[in-house]
């Protein structure tokens, strides 16, 4: 045994596991490659906000490489972090569009939250595992579930599948060609064709996916529905009976309504393939991001900054952060094995660690809020065991930083195609709820459905706690309420309800 082969051995406890450092690094691979879409989708969602693509790109290398590395060297586990799809999805389409939140203030509000999380995970404090195991497991997995949920509807209104529509909300796109150069078109081709390489156990087969639709969409000169938002007016105004269907946020005034655009995808309106001296090439520093950041301290163009807001943001995605990561966590460590007799996920405190480390990195340098992984799963399931696994994962994150001129190449349609499968993939855990029960079944149904419906993670989450606790005082079991839920309970109700038009903590905050 060589001297580096020993360093690793005594380093992640190689042979008491039962592995090599050949297998862990194979491991590594294989949960890289089933995860390497998020150097796609990150970017591409962020950048609906105004960031730059780059500079997200950059962001989203960094805060992976840093969480996988904390968590390998320091929690000795096998998962993989990056930039969180439904979190990502929430700073977007939440905080930055529908809140008319400036992303540099918002960044500044991850950054904060991610200290606070970061103290409260710290092990000596431990307030976090203690907090996240006193919530009824069944709850615990609703939250992935409906993350899933949540991811397929963004990925099906990315491609163009799903538009929005004034009497249904949401419906199929019935301008749509559906030819060969139809983006919807392409994108269903995707999907099916990613579900069957995964049905056959290819591994990176969402990689593959991506790649192969993106090839054939820069060949046939596919056109990129989402993309194509950015040849219309950000606003306009219809009468109700002159609207079919749009993409966009609506909002309702009398007989009439105002849709307000995303901004359009990363990409052109039409697929093409990158020149060959723009695939390969450094992102260089995140100057705009990093700027950014500082700027999200203070005014920002005609946004006045005030501390109430900031309160106000900052706890939301305090709030959000804590039970989507812990969510996704717990189910990565259900899967995988990790989570004992009692429902408590080994060395919890130190993954929360790596999960604070990484969003702190990942705020500095322009992405939202980093988590664990739940296609963490795929390189335990090739055999991996240690910490090995989520280092190796890590180091090849870092490529993104190399390859920015190809994946700002790939169309909108072909990417959102991940958010489809990874929303399948998280519905699996559903399967694993008491649905006998009828006491947390519906507060689970309640977590689940309110994700994708609500538009907001953190609504599902906040009502199906307030459910799962008016149905235990409903029935007579408070003693089943313990403390933490009770507390809970109470800040969500302070979250949602308050007096006149505001919100408790509105009104604490914002006066």
């Amino acid at each position: 045994m060589s001297e580096l082969e020993k360093l690793m051995d005594d380093r992640f406890g190689l042979t008491d596991a039962g592995v090599t450092w050949q297998s862990e690094m194979r491991a590594g691979l294989t949960t890289f490659m089933t995860m390497a879409y998020i150097l796609l989708v990150n970017p591409a969602m962020l950048s609906n906000t105004g960031m730059p693509f780059d500079d997200v790109l950059f962001a989203t290398a960094i805060a992976a490489f840093v969480g996988c590395a904390v968590m390998g060297l320091w929690a000795n586990l096998p998962f993989a972090l990056a930039p969180g799809m439904g979190l990502n999805a929430y700073f977007t389409f939440t905080v930055v569009i529908a809140m008319q939140i400036p992303w540099q203030v918002a960044l500044a509000a991850v950054f904060v939250e991610g200290i606070i999380f970061l103290i409260i995970s710290l092990p000596q404090i431990g307030w976090r595992s203690k907090m996240i195991n006193s919530i009824p497991k069944d709850l615990k997995i609703a939250t992935g579930a409906g993350i899933g949920m949540f991811l397929a509807l963004i990925g099906l209104e990315e491609t163009g599948i799903v538009v929005n529509n004034g009497v249904t909300l949401v419906a199929l796109d019935q301008t749509a060609s559906w030819t060969h150069t139809s983006g919807e078109l392409w994108a269903i081709i995707g999907i099916v064709a990613i579900a069957a390489m995964m049905a056959r156990g290819i591994t990176g087969s969402i990689v593959w996916g991506i790649l192969g639709i993106s090839v054939m969409g820069w060949f046939l000169g596919v056109s990129d529905p989402y993309n194509m938002l950015g040849n219309a007016d950000p606003t306009y105004t219809f009468d109700n009976d002159a609207v079919q269907s749009t993409i966009g946020f609506a909002m309702y005034e009398g007989e009439s309504f105002t849709v307000f655009h995303a901004p359009a995808g990363w990409g052109a309106a039409t697929a093409a393939a990158p020149a060959l001296g723009d695939i390969f090439g450094f992102t260089g520093l995140p100057d705009e991001t990093l700027a950014g950041f500082v700027d999200g301290f203070g005014d920002v163009g005609d946004y006045k900054w005030s501390i109430g807001d900031f309160l106000l943001i900052m706890i939301t995605f305090l709030f959000v952060d804590i039970f989507d990561t812990a969510g996704t966590l717990y189910s990565v460590g259900r899967a995988a094995g990790y989570v004992d007799d009692n429902d408590e996920l080994h060395n919890a405190d130190e993954a929360f660690m790596a999960d604070a480390a990484a969003t702190i990195v990942g705020a500095m340098t322009g992405t939202s809020t980093t988590t664990t992984y739940i296609e963490s799963a795929a390189g335990v399931e090739e055999g991996g065991k240690t910490g090995l696994v989520a280092v190796t994962c890590g180091v090849l994150f870092l490529s993104g930083l190399f390859l920015s001129g190809l994946f700002q190449a790939i169309p909108t349609y072909a990417a959102a195609c991940a958010l489809v499968i990874v929303g399948a993939l998280m519905m699996r855990q559903a399967a694993d709820i008491n649905w006998n029960d009828l006491e947390v079944a519906i507060p689970a149904f309640i977590t689940m459905i309110l994700m994708p419906f609500a538009y907001s993670i953190a609504a599902g989450i906040a009502w199906g706690i307030i459910a799962y606790v008016l149905v235990k005082i409903a029935v007579g079991k408070y003693q089943e309420i313990n403390a933490v839920m009770a507390t809970l309970f109470v800040l969500m109700i302070m979250f949602y309800l308050g007096p006149g038009d505001q919100t408790t903590f509105e009104f604490i905050f914002q006066g």
